[in-house]
């Protein structure tokens, strides 16, 4: 009885025991909100880091040219495409998190260079998917793949993957295959023409999936897409081998075709250009009625999805508006004046701004007014601006909220 007795009082001593370490370490738990806004400059080649919750500068990179920027969707690496220096600069972007199921952790660090380039000549499309990321140099023809794993640990293991000659073309990582662009044979200098599947030895598998004018591609959910000019390229994982099939324009729609694709975040979608002044959204689950134009006051500048407010997306054109878009309704729901009229009229690679949400705010770069525009994504009204110096140009974001834990 008295073996009982002693066993029962431990059991219990450490169900407390235990109950106190939890509860101890709950109370040291702490919410932490983080955004690392990255922003390239359209003349000089360099990156600014901006903190974007007190408004203050991080950090600022120098690299090799004027860069286009692409964040991982984990979040913990951004990537410096500088197409006319031939490299591509990897940055730890100094936010990760770590999922425990009921809450999740953050990790707050400065952001610094990964110690990573890729070089080649002219890289151009960049696309990640699940964790591997895929640039393709358009001058050689050639992708080079990475994961974000080496990216991290400062190692350029990278691995080539050739198409048959150079192209403005596009690679994607798709588990144990790739996706390559065809060139355009008969004219070269033009868009390829459809989508091959490799093996992971480089042979092909299975014929060539035509895509007219390929260029374009996203990812929403588990599904990818490819623009063509005849309408898109849906890829899902098939049995081995991924799966493609092509979901054509709709006959109600005008002539024109999509050209930049980027992919919903929480509601499975597509967003697209299509033509100057109007925005397409797609759903690649249906066969019919896939496609919903909508058309804007002016022409598009730049556009961006919400990741946080999955009904909504945004549209800047260049009367320098701020649009609200509801992509459930297919509407555009608010407007608001932000900048001076950024007219598209002149080259395709002017100075003129760039969307990015953070959180609970939507950042537009105004590049000949070298500020940030700070908009409350909840009242849709302006909040404040963030001088950059230069011409702020690119711009992604990195951040959430997660809870930190005293002595870690």
């Amino acid at each position: 009885m008295k073996e009982n007795v002693v066993s029962t009082n431990w059991a219990s001593a450490t169900a407390i025991a235990l109950l106190l370490s939890v509860s101890t370490s709950a109370a040291h738990a702490e919410e932490v909100t983080a955004w690392h806004l990255f922003i390239s400059d359209h003349a000089d080649p360099k990156v600014t880091v901006i903190d974007a919750v007190n408004g203050g500068k991080l950090d600022t990179f120098q690299i090799k040219g004027p860069a286009s920027l692409h964040r991982s969707e984990s979040g913990r690496t951004v990537f410096a495409v500088q197409g006319s220096a031939g490299v591509v600069t990897g940055i730890a972007s100094g936010i990760s998190f770590e999922d425990h199921g009921e809450h999740g952790d953050i990790d707050v660090e400065a952001p610094k260079l990964a110690g990573v380039e890729i070089a080649g000549e002219k890289p151009s499309h960049f696309v990640e998917h699940d964790g591997d990321f895929a640039v393709f140099f358009d001058s050689e023809g050639v992708a080079r793949i990475i994961s974000e794993k080496a990216v991290l640990e400062g190692k350029s293991d990278f691995r080539e993957v050739k198409t048959d000659a150079p192209q403005h073309g596009v690679a994607v990582a798709y588990g144990s295959h790739v996706l390559l662009s065809e060139p355009n044979r008969e004219k070269p200098d033009e868009l390829p023409v459809g989508i091959r599947v490799a093996d992971k030895a480089g042979a092909q598998v299975g014929g060539i999936h035509a895509c007219p004018d390929l260029h374009g591609e996203a990812s929403s959910g588990n599904i990818l897409a490819f623009a063509c000019a005849t309408g898109l390229l849906v890829v899902t994982q098939g049995d081995g081998t991924p799966a493609i099939r092509h979901l054509p324009y709709a006959d109600s729609l005008p002539d024109g075709k999509t050209t930049t694709l980027i992919g919903g975040r929480g509601l499975q979608y597509f967003l697209g250009n299509y033509g100057a002044d109007k925005v397409v959204l797609i759903d690649p689950t249906l066969e019919s009625d896939a496609f919903r134009l909508i058309g804007l006051p002016t022409r598009r500048v730049h556009f961006a999805v919400d990741p946080v407010r999955a009904k909504f997306a945004y549209v800047f054109t260049e009367d320098g508006q701020l649009h609200q878009l509801d992509v459930v309704k297919g509407e555009i729901a608010n407007s608001l004046k932000l900048t001076d009229p950024y007219s598209m009229d002149g080259h395709w690679s002017d100075p003129r701004p760039r969307v990015a949400v953070a959180g609970n705010r939507i950042v537009v770069t105004d590049p000949l007014q070298g500020v940030l525009h700070l908009v409350d994504a909840t009242s849709f009204e302006k909040t404040g601006d963030i001088a950059v110096e230069g011409k702020p140009f690119n711009i992604v974001s990195v951040g959430g909220s997660g809870q930190t834990h005293e002595g870690e």
